[in-house]
């Protein structure tokens, strides 16, 4: 059983590609390292493997980098329909 790193984004605009929020999040320093981590098979994003460099991303996705890290995708108000 692992444990996970819990992480999260707070996003600002509707979406953001993969590659920007492994970048934003500082789990790759640059381009070339985070699209070396999406070639590599080492992302899942809702559970399922990820391929896709530029995947666009919403709130309440979950990104899992190398069965290591959970990175949740939250949006500005959390609190909608309340």
């Amino acid at each position: 059983m692992s444990r996970w790193v819990e992480e999260s984004l707070l996003l600002k605009t509707p979406y953001i590609d993969l590659l920007q929020l492994l970048k934003a999040t500082g789990n790759a320093v640059t381009g070339g390292e985070a699209k070396a981590l999406v070639e590599q098979g080492l992302i899942r994003v809702n559970g399922e493997l990820e391929h896709r460099k530029r995947r666009k991303l919403r709130v309440g996705d979950i990104v899992e980098l190398k069965d290591a890290i959970r990175i949740t995708v939250l949006g500005e108000n959390p609190s909608v329909g309340s």
